[in-house]
């Protein structure tokens, strides 16, 4: 499972860790001033940075747009595209104190009470379930993969987190 690990730099801005799927490890810093800074990290030792690229904001947000898919969307996502239309896929960690910890999707009855679905599980472990059924229960520090129109995936993280719609 990729990571990614947040932290502030005071009198700098933001730091952003991205750990991939591929095993490749990227810090982006944001600047308080707007620069970008991407630190590509060697796979053999991750504290030997093996490229640096510095972005201005115009820059930064032209990239993110790229990445984004809004300058070129490739052949195989436009089926994808179409086939979700006004659906959405969130990625939703179950914290501490959250109502619905030791309930099952069941108890909640979230696909009636919200028409989202969980279409996947992972666990702190990195355990993963797909396509969970109603028995399945939820567990603190699990990521929940949630499917759904937008107001729907917003009802049912509303639903997880305080019991209740």
């Amino acid at each position: 499972m990729n990571l990614i690990r947040e932290s502030d730099l005071p009198g700098i801005g933001r730091k952003f860790q991205i750990n991939t799927l591929s095993g490749d490890k990227l810090v982006i810093v944001v600047h308080d001033d707007g620069r970008r800074e991407m630190h590509h990290f060697d796979n053999d030792d991750p504290e030997d940075s093996i490229s640096m690229v510095m972005l201005n904001d115009a820059e930064a947000r032209r990239v993110g747009g790229i990445l984004g898919g809004m300058s070129y969307m490739p052949k195989a996502m436009e089926s994808v595209d179409i086939a979700f239309d006004e659906m959405v896929i969130e990625w939703y960690k179950l914290e501490p104190g959250m109502k619905s910890i030791g309930l099952t999707i069941g108890d909640l009855g979230i696909r009636k009470r919200t028409g989202a679905t969980i279409i996947a599980i992972v666990n702190r472990d990195h355990s993963k379930i797909i396509n969970p059924g109603p028995e399945q229960t939820l567990k603190e520090g699990a990521i929940i993969v949630i499917l759904g129109e937008r107001e729907k995936v917003k009802a049912c993280k509303r639903l997880i987190q305080l019991g209740s719609i």
